[in-house]
């Protein structure tokens, strides 16, 4: 086992001091038992009901940040990745409950010097069902997707594509160097599966330790505001920017083609006239995809790398072309 780091917890709130006094404890043991130095950042997201109030008279010890507006889920975990001082950091969901030795087996990850983060397997809260492990990556037409989940026993060396936000343990340098999430996903969604593919692209690898498991309760704060089409809206608006941002040549090419006819018409066909608004939204953004798009050239150049989706695909798959996979 190497040796073990600090860890900056970083759990942002939105309404869910229920969740938190669930919850919390459970993220506390887990630090406790693995006799480590750490700090616990809160950052509230203009809550409405007692969050703030129960932070400060049941945990005052923990550093508690207050955003003025409220700004979703990329900003308002930004603002405490900035304030973060320990070796790693720990992106914590409110609806989160650790078991007491969930860090032991991840700290051993962090010896390679390479290493981004390190994710554990997700159950349902009553343990019977794995919502989260490893992922694989592959094209589909012209889209990247990573949605075939996949794991391996015993093994300590299981590369995924990306990081769950909900549980993943990530070296601080590497990722504020990254400058966290990028904020054109807000509010939500997408913005973790990013970050891992901007990490990837640096030559940083993801792992999944199947050892470590967490569960997760289905009660986040998006269900709260899923009215109406909004979220979908969200959804697709988010994924399109995705795969505009990592895409390349060809592949970049007929992604677009696809969009535009096959994913238009399916949609309005089904009556789903939202999707109208996603694909506007999308393209609004074009001078944000392309600030984006040069931050992560501007930093590949200061690091001497040239990585892309290309190469996740084959590290990945050269990793367990003779392993044991079971996928879910």
């Amino acid at each position: 086992m190497s040796d073990k780091k600090s860890i900056s917890v970083i759990l942002p709130n939105y309404n869910g001091k229920h969740l938190m006094e669930k919850f919390i404890p459970s993220t506390l043991e887990a630090l406790n038992f693995s006799k480590i130095d750490y700090e616990f950042i809160v950052i509230d997201d203009c809550s409405t009901d007692e969050s703030i109030a129960f932070i400060k008279s049941s945990y005052p010890n923990f550093i508690l940040l207050k955003n003025e507006v409220n700004s979703g889920f990329s900003k308002t975990c930004n603002k405490g990745i900035k304030q973060a001082s320990k070796d790693l950091v720990f992106l914590l969901n409110s609806d989160v409950q650790l078991t007491p030795t969930y860090f032991e087996n991840q700290f051993q990850y962090f010896s390679k010097t390479n290493t981004f983060g390190v994710m554990g397997r997700i159950m349902n809260f009553d343990g019977k069902k794995m919502e989260d492990t490893a992922r694989l990556p592959y094209y589909k037409g012209g889209k990247f997707k990573a949605n075939k989940f996949y794991y391996v026993e015993n093994d300590d060396d299981v590369l995924t594509t990306y990081l769950s936000g909900a549980n993943a343990l990530i070296d601080r340098k590497k990722l504020q160097l990254l400058k966290g999430f990028d904020e054109i996903y807000s509010p939500f969604y997408f913005e973790d599966f990013d970050l891992s593919l901007r990490a990837w692209e640096m030559g940083w690898p993801c792992y999944y330790d199947h050892q470590s498991y967490c569960f997760h309760q289905v009660s986040s704060s998006t269900n709260k505001i899923n009215k109406g089409n909004s979220v979908k809206i969200i959804y697709n608006r988010n994924s399109f920017t995705l795969q505009s941002l990592h895409l390349q040549g060809s592949k970049r090419i007929v992604w677009f083609l696809q969009l535009f006819t096959l994913t238009l018409l399916g949609h309005l066909l089904k009556g789903e006239f939202w999707i109208l608004r996603s694909i506007r939204e999308f393209l609004a953004q074009k001078p944000s995809i392309a600030q984006s798009k040069l931050t992560t050239k501007t930093l590949q150049k200061k690091l001497d790398v040239s990585y892309n989706l290309n190469h996740i695909i084959s590290t990945i798959n050269r990793s367990i072309a003779d392993k044991d996979v079971r996928q879910l």
